[in-house]
């Protein structure tokens, strides 16, 4: 065992030993674990009805509603939702993402009783006020004007139609204008009546709580839900590799700094292969001064504010992504110097040195993010999430410690051509042309 395992007390880690997970008659799935060295709750959890199920000329409709589930209930007007959370210094807010419809609270462990009614209230019999729906609009189309001209978010918004075209994961959750305008009432009555179900749901309380406690709770508010309406089945379209090169840019006038966005697929959340992609992007835009990208293109070459690399992983795909902001002039030649980074990156072994900094890193860090309870029950969650097993915490140091260099080369080449990225950039338009820029 390495030093970097040895450091870290293994036992102290959530794990099957203190997590508790049950499965109530109706489908929830409910874990638990406690913590009375704080006398806090935090309560994290989702239901399926994301993104995905949205009609394309209604893109938006499950963030809409996941946002209109506290602006009144059949027991409580917006105005009184509000009032009893604030009154005990508790906190709840729904969202949503591709797959899910998202949730998330806190309060003091006397106040659970108050957060899980509430919380079942919004989920089982919310009204979707007219009158907060039209206010809540006008927040959203807001919002999306404001998007159109963050040059940071429109390179990613169209980096990712252009990877996943036709697929849920290019498309934003929060819409369009246009889609968010086309939004009616009972577009969200029937988008809540139709996907909202008991069997989709996973929630997780961590604090000051007894497990068999948090399970009664939420069995007394939950326990009964049952939605009979004939479940919606979405055959997804298949994820491929980009086969070229594809380069496009968003003119947004009057900015003094373009935003780039430029990579490839990138593997599943559950892949065996997510370890070495993490670790090997941790070495290439992450670490220190944000890796070998970083250091090339900002530090040695001065062409960019920022530069970094990242890897998102879903349940279907994931993304392998370049960002950088830079001047509208130094676009290409940051580009080109970004290429020459991924070449070498996939073409011989992380050194020994990287890859150990890299180790000890996510070891040390893993107890840091398990300090509070809001990180606990978000690592729990993600274990139910992506069926990653609940001693998975446990098992990661030696996980870690098993990636060789070989191991990252391979996922590197299995993910990352060079010649073949998506590439976008947004902002003030370069009066050079990428391909004859010269290659630095």
């Amino acid at each position: 065992m390495n030093s970097t395992n040895r450091s870290l007390n293994v036992s102290s880690i959530p794990g099957p030993q203190d997590i508790k997970r049950k499965v109530l008659a109706n489908g929830v799935t409910v874990l638990a674990r406690s913590n009375f060295n704080s006398a806090s709750v935090v309560v994290s959890g989702y239901l399926g009805g994301g993104s995905l199920l949205d009609p394309l000329d209604k893109l938006g409709l499950a963030h809409f509603t996941s946002l209109a589930l506290m602006r009144g209930t059949q027991k409580h007007n917006f105005q009184q939702l509000f009032n009893e959370l604030e009154s005990v210094g508790a906190s709840l807010g729904f969202g949503a993402s591709v797959h899910n419809i998202n949730l998330g609270g806190r309060c003091l462990s006397e106040d659970l009783p108050l957060m899980t009614s509430i919380l079942a209230d919004c989920i089982l019999e919310p009204t979707f006020p007219n009158e907060y729906l039209e206010r809540l609009r006008a927040q959203l189309l807001t919002s999306l004007t404001i998007r159109a001209q963050d040059t940071a978010e429109m390179a990613s918004l169209t980096f990712d139609q252009l990877l996943f075209p036709g697929h849920p994961y290019g498309l934003p959750e929060d819409g369009y204008i246009e889609t968010i305008q086309r939004i009616t009432q009972k577009d969200l009555v029937d988008f809540h009546k139709a996907h909202f179900r008991p069997e989709n749901m996973a929630i997780v309380v961590v604090g000051a709580v007894e497990p068999e406690a948090a399970f009664d709770l939420l069995e007394n508010k939950l326990g009964l839900w049952q939605n009979t309406v004939e479940k919606q089945i979405v055959n997804l379209p298949s994820i491929t590799p980009p086969k070229k090169t594809t380069r496009k840019h968003i003119p947004i006038p009057g900015k003094s700094q373009s935003d780039l966005v430029m990579g490839s697929l990138g593997p599943k959340r559950h892949a065996p292969d997510y370890l070495a992609a993490s670790i090997g992007n941790n070495i290439l835009g992450q670490f220190g001064m944000m890796g070998r990208i970083g250091d090339s293109v900002r530090e040695q070459a001065g062409l960019a504010y920022y530069a970094s690399t990242s890897v998102n992983s879903w349940i279907e795909a994931g993304s392998w992504e370049v960002s950088a902001g830079v001047n509208p002039v130094n676009i290409d030649k940051a580009i080109h110097l970004i290429i020459g980074e991924l070449e070498k990156f996939c073409s011989e072994p992380v050194t020994a040195e990287e890859i150990e900094d890299s180790k000890s890193n996510y070891i040390g860090r893993l107890p840091i993010s398990l300090e509070s309870n809001s990180g606990v029950a978000n690592s729990i969650l993600n274990l139910e999430r992506f069926s990653l097993g609940l001693d998975y915490l446990q098992r990661y140091p030696s996980l870690i410690n098993a990636i060789t260099p070989a191991e990252i080369l391979e996922t590197a080449q299995r993910y990352i051509n060079p010649k073949n990225l998506i590439i976008v950039s947004a902002g003030s338009k370069s009066k050079r042309k990428w391909q004859d820029a010269d290659r630095d």
